[in-house]
């Protein structure tokens, strides 16, 4: 059985080694590194090319949303789980642009991480419900409802949207659906400008108002 490869980025020694021993009691994941610090984490992401990384917002050198983005842009196909102290809502949505694909608070580690960490592994984005509550009560204030009914897209639009909220990469969707990337991204394209929508953190409003992924549970 392939185990799933996993980096741990905290700038606290203490932090890091409950984690480890958390994840490597699972016997379908380990731990493969560690970083104490956001420049750390970026060059073990290109060195070691883990499937996970669990991320802490705030480390010294690069922020965690800082590392997120650089991450993403250089290896698309790598995972990214925020785990943070913080529920305010302009971390999340930063999260969300930067390319997270789960978002655990650290007061509830433990069985939720270790959910978050399959969730994200299978294509699932996973938030925990309380920063859920946060996000989309953000997004309702800021933007008032949907601009366009769902239902203004194709099918092959909606199916795009649905895996792009589901954590997949253009390249991973252009594969499953046996197109280009290129024509991956125009149904990108198209379905947010139907629905008038500007950002992944969009993409999620709308994937949490249709129920097309799973949230958390307390």
């Amino acid at each position: 059985m392939n185990k799933l490869k996993i980096v741990l980025a905290d700038d606290h020694a203490v932090v890091r080694e409950g984690l480890k021993r958390l994840i490597g009691a699972e016997s379908d994941m380990e731990v493969i590194g560690e970083a104490e610090d956001g420049v750390s984490v970026i060059d073990q992401a290109s060195r070691e090319q883990p499937d996970i990384i669990v991320m802490d917002i705030s480390m010294p050198k690069a922020s965690g949303i800082e590392a997120t983005r650089i991450i993403k842009q250089n290896s698309p196909d790598i995972k990214i789980i925020a785990l943070t102290v913080h529920e305010d809502r302009g971390y999340l949505q930063e999260l969300l642009e930067a390319g997270s694909s789960g978002y655990v608070l650290k007061r509830a580690a433990g069985k939720e991480l270790i959910q978050a960490i399959r969730s994200v592994a299978s294509g699932t984005l996973y938030v925990d419900q309380r920063l859920v509550g946060n996000l989309i009560s953000a997004m309702i204030n800021r933007r008032g409802s949907s601009k366009s009914s769902i239902d203004a897209l194709s099918d092959r639009e909606a199916t795009v949207l649905k895996l792009i909220a589901g954590g997949y990469t253009n390249k991973e969707i252009a594969a499953k659906l046996e197109v280009s990337v290129k024509t991956v991204e125009t149904y990108k394209s198209r379905s947010m400008d139907k629905l008038g929508l500007r950002s992944r953190v969009d993409i999620v409003r709308i994937a949490n108002e249709q129920g097309w992924y799973r949230t958390g549970t307390t």
